[in-house]
């Protein structure tokens, strides 16, 4: 901690805040996440308002450099996660810069879909002590579910962009991950060339969103999140395709292929899947408000 305010100071500047926020349509609870990001109070005690009699409440910045980040927020509408330079997501805390996608809520849920299925597989344990491949892994959220999730999984995470696995590889080490997880630099598979037909799994939140739905997107996502984690080609199914025809290369019998997509995109994708000629079991999985988020397949036997 570098400097400390008192109570009633912090009080007024968050009273600031979220009149800045209102008026902006903003949400104002991302005031009190920057400033749980930036000092030891807790949700609980923002709520109750009971840190304004403190004398001395230690900041990671001074004062106006939490002014300065709320300004930025208002005006660049840049995502709070990276003003504050960390996200919740499932059980951990991780990392995020301008240099990967944040990872979102709604991709919690592939973690246990993943879970279910191998519950549900003729080859669960097979797929229990098997290899697994993150792709796209970006700040490596989906790598950590998995080797949080199956203990005695094998867990591979690629991306295609350096300055991602940076991140990734920081959170693995946060997250005491780093040795259960492999980070690669490369194109989708490409890197694991030697597991090819041995993969017990493939899951992947790949760019999906149409080029021309880039520029219509909030300017949170559209401005500031990496474009190579959003773009998908004219239809957004560019990497899909190449991950189905990359899985039926790569999968071993009974694997699965386990994707996020944009909700309209279901259908063409399971009938992507029919068309491979490699997979059944084709399934589309609905998010936690009910919108067709994800898509499950198992390479045939």
């Amino acid at each position: 901690m570098s400097e400390s305010v008192t109570g009633q100071s912090l009080h007024q500047w968050r009273a600031w805040a979220i009149q800045l926020a209102k008026a902006n349509n903003i949400d104002p609870y991302e005031v009190d996440w920057l400033l749980q990001g930036l000092s030891p109070l807790t949700s609980t005690t923002l709520k109750l308002e009971s840190y304004q009699t403190q004398t001395a409440i230690p900041l990671k910045a001074p004062l106006e450099e939490f002014t300065a980040k709320w300004n930025q927020r208002i005006s660049d509408r840049t995502p709070i996660q990276y003003l504050v330079g960390e996200t919740p997501w499932r059980n951990f805390t991780l990392s995020v810069t301008p240099d990967v996608l944040i990872p979102r809520p709604e991709t919690e849920l592939i973690i246990d879909i993943a879970k279910s299925l191998v519950k549900e597989s003729p080859t669960k344990e097979e797929l229990l002590h098997g290899h697994w491949a993150d792709l796209g892994t970006g700040s490596g959220a989906i790598a950590l579910g998995l080797a949080h999730t199956f203990p005695n999984a094998t867990v591979h995470a690629i991306d295609l962009s350096p300055k991602s696995l940076a991140i990734a590889k920081y959170n693995a080490v946060q997250c005491h991950f780093d040795h259960r997880i492999t980070f690669y630099q490369g194109s989708w598979l490409s890197p694991l060339s030697s597991l090819k037909g041995k993969l017990a799994a493939i899951v992947s939140n790949p760019p999906y969103i149409p080029t021309d739905t880039i520029p219509t997107l909030q300017p949170e996502v559209a401005q500031h999140e990496p474009r190579q984690a959003l773009d998908g080609g004219n239809d957004g199914l560019d990497c899909i395709k190449s991950l189905i025809q990359a899985g039926a290369n790569y999968l071993q019998p009974g694997g699965l292929w386990l994707v996020e997509h944009m909700a309209t995109q279901s259908t063409a994708i399971e009938h992507l899947l029919q068309q491979q000629d490699s997979y059944n079991h084709i399934k589309t999985h609905l998010d936690l408000s009910g919108v067709d988020r994800f898509v499950s397949a198992c390479k045939a036997v």
